[in-house]
């Protein structure tokens, strides 16, 4: 595990990405959280907790299945990591149950975050409820028209919900507003990141608290089959589930493919495809791969999933970009909802849109790759997305 010990360096760098770029206020109580995070992560007692709450309260490990249909329609050995599974329905509660327990140790009154699917705004209003904490969550009014679900359980939670009504009115816009919101009081709040994103020791925490997937994934996987996965596949927005993934496997042979929106078409504003299109840049107090328009800012994104339309990625993923050892690709709308109905037909599970882009790209890996294993990271479940998706193109599919 020298690769983990090794990435972020001090200053919270993965190679030339990272970093911490933020008001000297705002520094000041990351410093801290990043202090506590060192000093207590490794704690018997920290770490005693939180095993009990990932299997008593998140029903942790969630199994790795092997996808006997899909694999006998593409070709090759298409296995799932189930994390539709996890407690609230998708990977988020991996970090946000941390991201709490942290917060409670620091003495911490109130949870900030922004969501896009509303996944992260439910896995961190259960953490808030299971603490006894307030929760506020920051939500852009398009998403919260498409993800009605989640907003709902989001409210029964306890959370209170913020409409972002400026910009796009989507995820980069709640995240603006949740971090306005966070520099009010940071003292007794705290910012609760939803992805590998944002600044230093944000990008690195979730990463950590996530590479539960992994290493679960790693052991199941070998006790299936006597051997290790030939490539891995998971979608990729800012990018959590990917890296909590991703990050048991780096130093393995194997490859690696993380799976980005290409939405409409490749013509900016139409996708969120950052690592395919994009250029280093910094957004959100922190340096990355970015999608920027003529002006060099932040530039219009699009997904049919709306928690990867950010125009930013994790800085660990950019790294990994630089170095080859994770390629980036695209799956379009069409290609992900043929996924989404595909794997709900074929195997009777319904994926959120997020994760149907990884089985998207995963069903057209197994047909190059017959002889090989593909472990897909199934990061979410689709319930938040049905009625969306029967709603504007069920008819296309014969559903209505």
């Amino acid at each position: 595990m020298g690769y983990i010990k090794n990435h972020p360096n001090e200053q919270g760098h993965f190679g030339e990405y990272g970093g911490s770029f933020i008001p000297p206020q705002l520094q000041t109580e990351m410093d801290k959280i990043t202090d506590a995070y060192y000093a207590i992560s490794k704690s018997h007692e920290f770490i005693t907790e939180l095993r009990s709450i990932r299997k008593h309260f998140q029903g942790r490990p969630t199994p790795v299945y092997f996808a006997k249909g899909l694999s006998e329609k593409y070709g090759g050995r298409i296995y799932l990591k189930r994390e539709d599974l996890n407690h609230t329905g998708a990977h988020k509660l991996n970090h946000c149950m941390g991201e709490a327990l942290l917060a409670k140790y620091m003495g911490k009154k109130k949870l900030i975050a922004e969501t896009g699917a509303g996944q992260h705004g439910v896995a961190l209003a259960t953490a808030a409820a299971y603490f006894g904490l307030e929760c506020e969550i920051h939500m852009g009014e398009v998403d919260i028209a498409k993800e009605h679900p989640n907003v709902v359980r989001m409210k029964i939670l306890g959370a209170k919900v913020i409409p972002v009504t400026f910009g796009l009115k989507t995820l980069k816009e709640a995240v603006d507003s949740a971090f306005d919101a966070y520099l009010k009081d940071p003292v007794n709040s705290i910012y609760c990141i939803g992805s590998v994103v944002g600044p230093h020791p944000f990008p690195m925490m979730v990463r950590d608290f996530q590479q539960v997937i992994g290493v679960e994934a790693k052991e199941q996987f070998h006790a299936m089959t006597g051997d290790q996965p030939d490539n891995l596949v998971a979608c990729v927005g800012g990018g959590s589930n990917a890296m909590g993934l991703f990050s048991a496997f780096i130093e393995d042979q194997c490859d690696i493919y993380g799976v980005e929106p290409g939405g409409r078409s490749l013509n900016l504003g139409d996708h969120a495809a950052t690592m395919t299109l994009g250029t280093p840049g910094t957004i959100h107090g922190f340096k990355c791969y970015t999608l920027q328009d003529e002006q060099g800012e932040p530039a219009p994104v699009y997904s049919i999933a709306s928690g990867l339309d950010y125009p930013g990625v994790g800085p660990e993923h950019s790294m990994l970009k630089d170095q080859g050892r994770v390629q980036y690709v695209t799956a379009n709308d069409k290609e992900t909802l043929d996924a989404f109905f595909e794997l709900s037909k074929v195997e009777g599970i319904i994926p959120a849109l997020e994760s149907a882009h990884a089985v998207a790209f995963a069903c057209k890996l197994a047909q190059e790759k017959k002889r090989e294993s593909i472990l897909v990271n199934l990061s979410g479940r689709g319930d938040k997305d049905i009625d969306f998706v029967v709603e504007n193109y069920g008819a296309e599919y014969g559903v209505s």
